[in-house]
């Protein structure tokens, strides 16, 4: 079992969800960002998602493309987003890369995956890739992170049938990642019921855990979603906090108080 699988089990074998928090490699800097990242894994998150910053966001709300931007800026390449995911997989944390598909087809999806794994990182998630795209001539992505030992996250959203909610699990690897609203990211002041639709027709069809992410920003709203779902994701909240504060270290203890009342949200949340 991965990193990332023991994890999880572990987290549902004490019958809570997971906390997945996000933060872009290079944000507010190559090393704020693994500071950022260290301060939040002290503060109960269990699960990174490191971001790989692209130029044409399109998932992305206008924190993260905020974030992204400052990264980019800065010189960000995606030998720098591994080392992050390095960094963090040193402590024992696993590590995935959230990441458009662009980025890797230029780098090369088979020296991608490689150097990954060489990382110690867990996995990837690939937003705006589907598993057809993923097996698709000239791609052979499913095969890469297979030889790789990478778990690969696809995403399902309210709007897919069945068929596809089927398909797009027989094909993640660790998790399926639940959007939990069509549209970018960012916090929401509610989490809406067509989260727990999705988890209970997503869990219909696969026994791989199912995490809801887009729109967390609350412990309150990381209970809501933990009682129904095997695991929360958070982003814009968790990058938020970082970009308004005035300082780098007003920044880290911004992003570990966040992520602690996030992680009591999950661990005190009744389970459905």
């Amino acid at each position: 079992m991965s990193s990332l699988g023991q994890v999880l089990s572990a987290a549902r074998s004490e019958g809570r969800a997971a906390l997945i928090g996000y933060v872009p490699a290079g944000f507010p800097s190559a090393q704020g960002a693994v500071d950022a990242i260290a301060a939040m894994v002290g503060a109960g998150v269990d699960v990174v998602e490191v971001g790989l910053p692209y130029s044409d966001p399109l998932m992305d709300g206008p924190t993260i493309q905020q974030a992204v931007e400052v990264s980019l800026r800065g010189g960000t390449s995606t030998d720098d987003v591994l080392e992050t995911v390095r960094s963090v997989a040193a402590d024992g944390t696993p590590a995935l890369i959230m990441s458009y598909w662009n980025p890797i087809a230029r780098y090369g999806p088979t020296r991608f995956a490689a150097a990954l794994a060489a990382a110690g990182g867990a996995g990837v998630i690939t937003p705006d890739l589907t598993p057809d795209e993923a097996a698709g001539e000239g791609t052979d992505w499913l095969a890469v992170t297979d030889a790789a030992g990478l778990n690969r996250v696809f995403l399902v959203a309210p709007s897919s049938t069945q068929a596809r909610l089927r398909y797009t699990a027989e094909h993640c690897r660790g998790f399926v990642y639940a959007a939990s609203t069509m549209g970018v990211t960012g916090a929401r002041s509610s989490v809406g019921v067509a989260a727990e639709e999705l988890v209970a027709r997503t869990r219909a069809v696969t026994d791989l855990p199912v995490c809801v992410g887009l729109g967390v920003s609350t412990g309150d709203q990381a209970a809501q979603v933990a009682s129904f779902a095997d695991g929360v994701i958070v982003g814009s909240a968790l990058v938020r906090v970082l970009l308004d504060a005035p300082t780098p270290a007003a920044g880290e203890k911004a992003i570990a108080a966040l992520a602690a009342e996030l992680a009591d949200g999950v661990r005190t949340a009744s389970r459905r």
